[in-house]
């Protein structure tokens, strides 16, 4: 009985757990008020579980609410709905919100929603310094607490009447970030601020700005004084003297500084003032600059200069500026309208000018070494000037140029290039070359001691000469080469090999070969080759000729193969024949020899083998033939006796008789052992009758078919 009520209870269990069935329509998220709000409102994320059930049952619901992939909220309700609340919402909230729901082992998520939280959290500013010198830096620190990094940060210098300066630094890890400014000269009050930025969806979106940070700037020393005694209108050659001062808070690494065109004359390190004097020249005129610096701090003061020209720069005269060599060249030097000065004459030198004379004037006889640049100098009241300097050249005679082909000898190649050059042992450069050919001025060169001239237009039957002319400034004037005549080298075109005999030689024999060229400069080297299984020089020489022969006296078996030449000329280019082929042969003797071993035992075969046939067919034929020659000859003699007295011509037997033996003996003959086979064989003679009704005629030829026929019977039972 307690069996029967165990089943009962598990099949009422069965039934009871069947019927508690549900299933997800759908999982929703939502936000109140938006997905849109302000910084600091509150933000209510609802999220909806829509469950479908068989039955009215408790179903526990797990809600878990993620941001970005993180989770950020959970809950377990019976209900259908849970709600994340944010009670003041901020940047850092903005970002994907999605919500997962899992009952009864089953899990379903919603979709993704967006919400973005506008504005961000206003950014605290602070200072290191509130009071700071010049030069100093001030160091800044912006931050924005409830704001999630990525962020950027942007700081501004703010100075009265005057542009802020801003610097902006990223920040992907921190929501702060710390930069610093220098203090420059003339910075008094300053204020800074910054704000931050960020970026949602691809828009940026920019804070509030931060309060503003007050700092105030001490000067370490002040703006530095910078005189000129006794004037700062002088005259060159007057002693000038620079004065520059200024006043220091403290003296330690105070450093005062006096420049030129940012050239530093002169310098002094914890002193106050800093002194520096010359003797004024033209130069001398400009801006002056003294500079004070302590650590960053710099200040700066100018003071312009004027010096008035004592007296001008001298002037360098020559004689001539281009002269021959052991010529006679004066130099003077002079000031306009000032006389009384020190005058000295100087050739400038890279390794320093190289004194001549202390005077006003200089006349000496120049040579080749003595080209350059001269100059004089002038002094007054120990200010030295500098005229400008005057080039001399001193030009030695052009030697008498030598014209030659540039790497060979007076020849080219047709259809290549020509390089010529001209050159003179000696003469002053720059030497001008003319290039000739002919009569014709073909190229201009200046240069210092040899030109080149390529001649690219070559015919094959020009004659003309080339020339070269070679003069400088010099008056001795042009000097002209030689005439060289160049050799125009015609390459090699069109080589062939021919042989006499050709294609087949007997052993033995003579053989011709013909190397022979189209056109080509001599001499032309021939050489002429046979290849088999490699190549083997048989021929090599050089003929002023188009052609050579080349006679092979005793051909033999291993001089079959290929044959070819190769001609070539100065022109350095090697032109192959055709290939010929040369079979050597037997000659005839041997051909004679062979034939007598082969064919004398044949021969002697054949006729013994024949005569052995006459033999045994003479012996066979011998009984037949006389029996009928007597009868023949009887019917003749019968024949002509009745014929005598009849009128007209006849034939006579005698004749008759010798034409049908050797008809006869001749088909004999030709028929051979064929006669041994043959059942009936008939021998047709023509015979002339005078009267068809002569009877005797009749009756020979009836016998000599008859007698024919009798002999090849006795000839077929012998055989």
């Amino acid at each position: 009985m307690y069996l029967a009520l165990l089943v009962i209870f598990l099949q009422c269990s069965e039934l009871y757990t069947q019927e508690e069935v549900f299933t997800f329509n759908a999982v929703e998220i939502k936000v109140q008020p938006s997905v849109k709000v302000k910084n600091g409102a509150p933000v209510s994320i609802v999220c909806h579980a829509d469950i479908s059930k068989n039955t009215d049952f408790q179903l526990k619901h797990n809600f878990t609410i993620f941001k970005d992939g993180k989770l950020v909220f959970m809950t377990v309700s019976d209900k259908g709905d849970a709600q994340y609340e944010i009670p003041m919402a901020r940047s850092s909230d903005t970002g994907d919100y999605e919500c997962t729901v899992e009952a009864g082992r089953k899990t379903k998520s919603s979709n993704s929603l967006h919400v973005w939280v506008t504005g961000m959290t206003k950014p605290i500013l602070t200072a290191e310094k509130k009071e700071v010198l010049e030069g100093d830096v001030v160091k800044l620190r912006c931050e924005l607490p409830e704001e999630v990094p990525p962020l950027y940060f942007f700081f501004r210098k703010i100075k009265m009447n005057s542009t802020p300066k801003e610097k902006h630094v990223f920040e992907p890890y921190r929501n702060f970030s710390v930069v610093e400014f220098s203090v420059e000269e003339g910075d008094n009050i300053l204020q800074f601020d910054c704000f931050g930025r960020r970026t949602v969806k691809l828009e940026f979106e920019n804070s509030e700005h931060s309060n503003k940070t007050l700092v105030t700037v001490r000067e370490p020393f002040i703006k530095p004084t910078l005189s000129a005694k006794p004037s700062n209108n002088i005259t060159e050659g007057d002693r000038i003297q620079f004065e520059c001062s200024t006043v220091v808070a403290r003296m330690r690494d105070i450093e005062i500084i006096l420049q030129k065109n940012k050239t530093i004359l002169n310098s002094v390190r914890d002193e106050k003032i800093l002194k520096y004097s010359a003797i004024a020249t033209l130069e001398d005129s400009g801006e002056y600059l003294c500079k004070v610096e302590q650590g960053r701090a710099s200040k700066t003061t100018k003071l312009n200069v004027d010096v008035s020209e004592l007296f001008p720069k001298p002037i360098l005269a020559a004689s001539m500026n281009k002269l021959d060599e052991n010529t006679e060249l004066t130099l003077s030097c002079s000031i306009s309208g000032f006389r009384k000065a020190n005058f000295s004459i100087l050739r400038k030198n890279s390794n320093g000018d190289i004194w001549l004379k202390n005077s006003r004037n200089l006349t000496m006889r120049v040579n080749v070494n003595d080209t350059g640049s001269y100059i004089c100098k002038a002094e007054v009241k120990g200010i030295v000037k500098e005229s400008k300097p005057v080039r001399i050249n001193v030009y030695a005679p052009v030697s008498k140029p030598t014209l030659s082909v540039i790497g060979g000898l007076p020849e080219v190649v047709l259809g290549k290039p020509l390089r010529l050059i001209c050159h003179s042992v000696t003469g002053t450069p720059p030497i001008t070359f003319t290039f000739y050919k002919g009569n014709e001025i073909k190229k201009i060169v200046i240069n210092d001691t040899y030109a080149t001239f390529l001649d690219e237009n070559i015919r094959r039957n020009d004659k003309r000469g080339y020339k070269c002319d070679a003069r400088n400034n010099h008056s001795s004037g042009v000097k002209t080469s030689n005439i060289l005549n160049i050799t125009v080298i015609v390459p090699i075109r069109n080589a062939s090999l021919g042989s006499i005999p050709y294609g087949e030689v007997e052993d033995g024999s003579e053989t011709a070969f013909l190397c022979s060229v189209k056109e080509g400069s001599w001499p032309i080297l021939f050489r002429i080759f046979r290849k088999t299984d490699h190549e083997v020089l048989l021929f090599e020489k050089s003929e002023n000729a188009d052609r050579v022969m080349w006679r092979k006296e005793a051909m033999n078996r291993q001089d079959t193969g290929t044959y070819y030449c190769i001609a070539s000329n100065r022109a350095n280019v090697d032109v192959k024949s055709h290939p010929i082929t040369i079979s050597v042969i037997l000659a005839s003797w041997q051909k004679g020899v062979i034939a007598a071993f082969v064919l004398i035992p044949i021969a002697g075969a054949v006729a013994l083998t024949l005569w052995w046939f006459l033999w045994k067919k003479k012996k066979a034929k011998g009984p037949s033939v006389e029996m009928s020659g007597s009868a023949l000859a009887t019917n003749l003699t019968s024949e002509k006796l009745t014929r005598q007295h009849n009128d007209g011509d006849y034939y006579s037997g005698s004749g008759y008789i010798e034409d049908s033996e050797n008809h006869m003996k001749s088909t004999d003959e030709s028929k051979g052992p064929d006669l041994e086979s043959a059942e009936v064989e008939y021998t047709e003679v023509e015979v002339s009758t005078l009267d068809p009704h002569r009877a005797p005629v009749q009756k020979g030829t009836e016998t000599v078919y008859s007698e024919i026929r009798k002999a090849n019977n006795e000839n077929t039972r012998a055989s």
